[in-house]
């Protein structure tokens, strides 16, 4: 999923093999999540905390990866649960608080987040 983001959104240069390619993967993990949360309510067992840390911020990103949740009802079921939590609600604050888009960042913030060469360039 994280290179669906970076070539479709921050790569500087457009590669159109690359972004076909991590969409299809990102629609693939997408399908994936979909037959486990249409057979099951949560990811693992339970409503395990763990496993929807770990899904749940892919997830908020799912338009910037090429996916529409319309597509995978399961999905969009489990991941507006999740979003409804409060204490979700309350760590989504300050993330928006504390989060940059990368056309702000300085020089040294892009090629810390995306190395060098890539990070040298706002992204555009």
């Amino acid at each position: 999923l994280g290179l669906a983001h970076h070539f479709r959104i921050y790569a500087p240069e457009k590669v159109p093999y690359a972004i076909d390619l991590y969409t299809t993967e990102a629609r693939r993990l997408y399908g994936v999540l979909e037959r486990r949360l249409a057979a099951h309510p949560w990811l693992a067992a339970d409503a395990c905390p763990i496993a929807a840390m770990a899904v749940f911020p892919w997830c908020r990103s799912h338009a910037n990866q090429g996916v529409d949740l319309d597509e995978f009802p399961a999905v969009r079921r489990w991941f507006q649960t999740i979003d409804a939590r409060p204490a979700v609600k309350r760590a989504l604050a300050v993330l928006a608080d504390r989060r940059k888009p990368p056309a702000r960042m300085t020089p040294e913030e892009r090629r810390t987040l995306f190395g060098p060469g890539i990070g040298d360039k706002p992204a555009g």
